[in-house]
Formats: structure tokens, C-alpha cells, sequence
């Protein structure tokens, strides 16, 4: 059923493209014969003329001179119709390469269901990132060329993209009431997982792909487990083109650090390959995640209470530089970048948050807190908030502005039934507009945080799975949430 639905719409694009060509023959075959006719009248004209004053010889070499400049006046005006009618107008010629076909191809959101509808959305969206050869047939009046025109994926550098700054400082706990997202129907597939999934990214690319741990989507599974000790990967994080995903595993026993799985994959080449640096000295790599600057890198912050920027010196090539490995003295469980600065905060089971800036290459501040931090998310829309995740019951995320360093705007939490422990594996994320966090839980609920509420209890509940709910991700494009769970389900739960 997948490998249908991508043929059709690859068989009806070539159609879309063969009818084109052929209405465009038609149109010239037409002109031609136009042309011809007018042609054959001129040449009459012009021995008659000749007859008349006498002078046959002279006057056909002319009309053979005019019939030459009429036939090269002919196929231009010809080429000129066919390819849109004066020279201001783009040509047909390249209106055929159908460049719909490399864009991304958003499928509207498919109602509760079986799996296999979702899956097929994502199989055309992969389809359309491959490459497209289209036929464009020209016709002349004695010769026929074939052009092969090739839609090649486009460029590998990605061109960065400055997002706009809202604020949404003034609103945090501006509320008695919250306002809820609405209601939301559940759907489950399996996850195709034999142990608990660990995370959940959506492509930044493509919005019909996502992750979890180790497979690249619905469809598509992979071995990415560590080349020596074959061990499964502690975080992922897509590259900012959408083109490969990168993971982190440990530093212990001399294994490789960090693999890269690439989705272009093509004939000849590794799918997933290994960097050779091993900057992490030992312990579990905790995280891991691209910079939104426009210089391309990632940091990774580890067990080892290190902090470490890789920036990407070539295709294919990440070299490391330790930003900091005093400044914390337990491991480091989270890091992110700064939107509008070049800092890049960090935090840690010692109870600290860390805010270093990499152009000046020292501490910007530092702030300790009452209970160890689990992880840390700028909100994607105002670039001074921040939240923080702890362990603290019914105090678990806080807010902060940046530019107060010190100041907690205000506190978010739950009470937990099943469990008096919070997971690591918890983890939380921001809606598009950034006026909502969601969280998993110990529970089998999600929870949504309204951060204009002035209360620190969750503005919703949604109980999505059998049990506990390690995170819920907002989709960007669709009304969608899209969790992971420890029952192997993953849930789509969509907005009505």
C-alpha cells in the first residue's frame, strides 16, 4: 500500500509533465504549419514579381535569401510561443520540471485510525526528498532532442533562518484562569520498540517525519547502537537541514561518543558512521542539541561535568572544544543554546544552572537552586525565557528570565500518585506560539501548563497511555501531540 501511493504520485506527476510536452507540440505543430503556408505564399509573390520585371535568376536568389531569414525567423518565433509567448515570460522548459515534486509535501492530518494512513504520509514525504529525473521532449521540424533535466536535493548548506522575538515575559502568571488547548482524541501505534523509548523529535525539515531513540520514522528502523560495547543511545537530535540525526551514547570504555545517521543515504555509502573525537572522559553523555545560530554546531553535556561545543569544520567533520568541565561538580543532565546570544546554559544534578557565553568564553552567570535540575528548554518565541526542569514535587518546572539571572518568574508542578520519584527520562516541551508547556509524567497523563495561569497546577490533563509518559512534543505544522510512553505506544493525540 505505501509503495503504491508513492508510485501514483510519482506516475501522476510524469503524466502532469508528458501532457505538458504534448500540448506544447501541438501548439508548434500548428505554428508551423501556419508558417509554412505563409512561407509558400511569399515565395509565389515573390516570383511573380520577378516575371514581371524580367529578372528570374536575380529574384530567386532573393527569395532564397528570404526563405532562409523565414525559416530562422520561424523557429524562433515558434520557440518563443511554445515557451510562454514574448521573451518576458519564463520558459515552458523549465515550468516542466515540476519543482513541487523536491519541496515538502504536507498531507492533511488523517483522522483516528489505523497506523498504516500515517505511515503512508510519511513514506511520500521521504519520496518527494529523492531526486526526480523528468523527460521534456522538444520538437523540431526535421529532429527531435530529449532533455533530462534532474531535480537534485537542494543545497547542503542550510540557509538560516532568524526567528522573530515575541514577548511573553509581561503574561507569565498574569491569569486567574487558565486557558485550555481544547479537547483531544487519542490514537495509538506500536513503536516498534523492544525496550522503553528514551526520546522524541520532530524534523525541523519535514514535518511528517519524527524519532524515537533509533528508528528514523514509522517506516524506517535502524541500528544505531555504539560501534564497540553496542549500546543504546542516551539522546538524539535531528541536524538543523533535517538530513541526518545524530546521537550520544558513553564515554566509557574507550566507545564512540557520537554516530551520525544519514538519511541520504545512497549506493556505495555508510549509513551510520562514527566520529572519531571522544572529548567526554567518562560516564553517560546525558544530552544533546544543535545551537540555533546560524554557524552550524551542537553542544553535549555529560557525566563527567563537562560542557563540550562541536562545530563542523567540513562535511562530515565535528571537531570539539571543552567550553567547561569545572563549573559543575555532578553530571551534567541538560543543555541549550540561546537565541539572540551566543550562551549556552547547562544544567546540573549539583543544583546549578549555568548560562556560558562562547564569545567571551567565561561564566555569564551562575544560579543554585534548592533541588537538582534535570533539563532545561529556552522558549522558542521569547528569547530571555527559559524553563528549568527539578526534582522538586509540585515545583518541578520553573521559569526564568535571562536577563535577571537569579529571579525564578514563577513555578509549575503535579503530585505524582504511582511514584515518589521523579525520572530523568521526564521531560518536557513547548507549544509553537510558547504560551504552553507540556510535560510527561510518573503517571499515564500528560500534562499542559498555561504559563499566563497564576496557579502552579496543570490549566489540562490528558491521560494518554497504559503507563508512565516520558514526553509529549508539540507539532509545529498540525494540532497534534505526539508522545512516547513506557507501554511501547507511541500516541497521537489530536486537537478538536
Amino acid at each position: 500500500m505505501m509503495v503504491c501511493f508513492s508510485i501514483a504520485l510519482s506516475f501522476q506527476l510524469y503524466i502532469h509533465a508528458e501532457t505538458l510536452c504534448f500540448d506544447c507540440l501541438l501548439s508548434s505543430c500548428l505554428f508551423e504549419t501556419q508558417l509554412d503556408q505563409a512561407e509558400k505564399r511569399l515565395q509565389d509573390s515573390q516570383s511573380k514579381l520577378a516575371r514581371l520585371r524580367g529578372r528570374h535568376n536575380t529574384a530567386s536568389s532573393n527569395a532564397s535569401a528570404a526563405t532562409k531569414s523565414v525559416k530562422v525567423e520561424r523557429r524562433s518565433i515558434s520557440s518563443e510561443r511554445i515557451n510562454g509567448g514574448s521573451k518576458n515570460q519564463p520558459q515552458l522548459r523549465t515550468e516542466l520540471v515540476i519543482p513541487s515534486v523536491n519541496l515538502k509535501i504536507p498531507q492533511p492530518l488523517k483522522p483516528p485510525g489505523s497506523g498504516a494512513k500515517t505511515t503512508i504520509g510519511l513514506e511520500a514525504s521521504a519520496a518527494s526528498n529523492r531526486a526526480v529525473n523528468v523527460k521534456a521532449e522538444k520538437s523540431h521540424r526535421s529532429s527531435t532532442d530529449v532533455e533530462v533535466v534532474e531535480i537534485k536535493d537542494r543545497g547542503t548548506k542550510r540557509k538560516f533562518e532568524q526567528k522573530e522575538h515575541k514577548e511573553l515575559i509581561p503574561l507569565v502568571g498574569s491569569s486567574s484562569s487558565p486557558t485550555t488547548v481544547g479537547s483531544y482524541t487519542s490514537n495509538h501505534i506500536p513503536s516498534q520498540h523492544k525496550r522503553k523509548l528514551r526520546s522524541l523529535a520532530v524534523c525541523p525539515v519535514n514535518d511528517q517525519l519524527f524519532v524515537t531513540r533509533s528508528s528514523a520514522s514509522f517506516l524506517s528502523t535502524t541500528d544505531c547502537v555504539s560501534s564497540r560495547e553496542r549500546r543504546w543511545p542516551e539522546d538524539i537530535a535531528w541536524h538543523p537541514q533535517g538530513n541526518s540525526l545524530f546521537s550520544v551514547y558513553t564515554a566509557d570504555a574507550g566507545d564512540s561518543q557520537i554516530s551520525v545517521l544519514n538519511l541520504n543515504k545512497t549506493q556505495g555509502r555508510v549509513r551510520v558512521t562514527y566520529l572519531e573525537d571522544k572529548p567526554h572522559v567518562k560516564g553517560i553523555i546525558n544530552s544533546i542539541i544543535f545551537m540555533p545560530w546560524e554557524n552550524t554546531c551542537f553542544v553535549t553535556g555529560g557525566s563527567d561535568h563537562a560542557v563540550v561545543l562541536w562545530n563542523e569544520r567540513d562535511e562530515s567533520v565535528w571537531k570539539p572544544k571543552s567550553l567547561h568541565r569545572n563549573l559543575h561538580s555532578s553530571a551534567v543532565m541538560g543543555v541549550a543554546g540561546m537565541q539572540q546570544k551566543q550562551i549556552v546554559l547547562s544544567a546540573g544534578a549539583d543544583k546549578r544552572i549555568i548560562g556560558f557565553d562562547v564569545h567571551v568564553g567565561r561564566a555569564d552567570f551562575k544560579h543554585q537552586i534548592e533541588s537538582k535540575c534535570m533539563s532545561v528548554l529556552p522558549n522558542p518565541c521569547d528569547f530571555n525565557l527559559f524553563m528549568v526542569q527539578t526534582g522538586a514535587h509540585e515545583r518541578q518546572l520553573r521559569l526564568y528570565d535571562i536577563r535577571l539571572r537569579h529571579t525564578e518568574l514563577h513555578s509549575f508542578g503535579w503530585k505524582q500518585e504511582s511514584s515518589d520519584s521523579q525520572s530523568a527520562l521526564i521531560n518536557q516541551a513547548w507549544s509553537p506560539d510558547g504560551l504552553y508547556l507540556s510535560s510527561g509524567s510518573a503517571d499515564p497523563v500528560i500534562h499542559i501548563f498555561d504559563i499566563r495561569y497564576n496557579a502552579s497546577k496543570p490549566s489540562q490533563s490528558i491521560r494518554a497511555h497504559q503507563k508512565r509518559v516520558f514526553k509529549a512534543v508539540w507539532h509545529y505544522s498540525f494540532p497534534l501531540l505526539i508522545s512516547i510512553s513506557s507501554d511501547l505506544q507511541i500516541g497521537l493525540h489530536k486537537k478538536y
